[in-house]
């Protein structure tokens, strides 16, 4: 790599994410990576083990997020459906943790992961009715917006209570390790989240407890309005870990292959008994924290440009085309392909209907106790004198 090409990879990711300007050492204040600013193999790098066919698929994944993120832009901005985050800038920390899962694993994402779901199977069509809120939904309309589950891909839906889903996965990891049930679960947060005291409570009960849990930061730079750099004093978030008794480890969040490496390693060292990991992915959130937000309130255009040199699907385009697995044709083959699957899904879940008013008396109980069964009679009957 040239010396231009290493200022221009170091300085961007750095950019927001050392606080303090100390010198960087240890595992959780380094950055590993594997690909350059370019997209180039790094000397030395170390390769995830991986099949050039699963590359490919977690490839696709990113580039049908990033074109799911555009369609539900547009669908906002047309009144289609209220509310929608954005994850744009933030697909190889999304798709590699979720690439360093087994099946069986458990999922308990914040705001941006849930593409997740998609790599693991999920139906697209349900995926966007989620944010229709009707009963194609798996949710039946009642969560809002972005706060995807789904039972058959083992993900469970956020609360929009900041940082509250990483105790959520711990316990669910110690319920794991006391059913001898050989799974992981993995938890994540924003760089914000870090300053809830569900943060530090997980990552305690985690170590203590030597629950297979994988939790990690998206440090995308911003919370909200409120960068990194007024987040927090230490060197890094990664660092917290060592007061909690578990490794912290700092990731290049838009190198796909440094993502996947690293997580999985941590996954692997969970599943084997070893413990938690607390990994800090350094990415870029380039739109703004929700469709209601105004970035450029608060942050400069120059920051942005600054990161889109390091937009994480140009990187690992050039990686799998000098790897000789991917060209210009298959590109523009695979953007036909997703847009005509998104057009299909969008259409599918759109002629839904809306769910019932009585619906929301249901799979509140296994068995109904007879005070819920003298409400849903009263909305009934009230229903049927409108």
């Amino acid at each position: 790599m040239s010396p231009e090409a290493d200022a221009v990879q170091t300085d961007a990711i750095q950019t927001g994410a050392a606080q303090t300007g100390a010198v960087q050492t240890g595992a959780d204040t380094g950055l590993a990576q594997v690909l350059d600013a370019n997209g180039k193999l790094l000397p030395d790098a170390v390769l995830p083990d991986a099949t050039p066919e699963r590359l490919l698929e977690l490839y696709r994944t990113m580039v049908l997020m990033r074109a799911i993120d555009k369609r539900l832009e547009g669908l906002q901005r047309m009144g289609r459906i209220g509310f929608f985050g954005s994850a744009r800038g933030q697909e190889a920390a999304v798709v590699g943790s979720g690439g360093a899962l087994a099946p069986d694993d458990w999922v308990f994402p914040a705001l941006r992961e849930n593409a997740i779901m998609l790599l693991r199977g999920f139906p697209l069509s349900r995926y966007f009715a989620h944010m229709f809120g009707n009963t194609h939904d798996v949710l039946k309309g009642r969560m809002q917006p972005m706060h995807f589950a789904g039972r058959q891909v083992n993900q469970v839906s956020w609360s929009s209570t900041i940082a509250t889903q990483l105790p959520h996965a711990v316990g669910a990891a110690y319920a794991m390790k006391l059913k001898g049930d050989p799974h992981v679960a993995m938890g994540f947060i924003g760089d914000g989240g870090t300053s809830e005291p569900d943060f530090h409570a997980a990552l305690n009960f985690a170590a203590v407890w030597h629950a297979p849990a994988v939790l990690i930061c998206q440090n995308n730079q911003w919370a909200i309005s409120v960068p990194s750099s007024k987040q927090t004093a230490s060197e890094t978030f990664a660092i917290k870990a060592r007061a909690y008794g578990m490794p912290g480890i700092r990731v290049d969040g838009n190198d796909l292959l440094a993502v996947l490496r690293e997580v999985t390693a941590a996954v692997e060292r969970a599943r084997r008994g070893e413990g938690p990991s607390f990994l800090e992915l350094v990415t870029f959130r380039l739109g703004g924290h929700s469709s209601a937000d105004d970035p450029t309130r608060y942050r400069s255009d120059s920051e942005v440009e600054h990161w889109l040199k390091l937009c994480p699907l140009n990187r690992f385009r050039t990686y799998l085309e000098d790897a000789g697995h991917w060209d210009e044709a298959r590109q523009t083959a695979l953007e036909a392909e997703l847009r005509e699957e998104i057009n299909a899904a969008v259409k599918e879940a759109e002629q839904a209907t809306l769910p019932p008013p009585v619906s929301m008396t249901e799979d509140v109980y296994s068995v109904d106790p007879p005070a819920l069964c003298e409400q849903r009679e009263n909305l009934l009957r009230e229903l049927a004198e409108k």
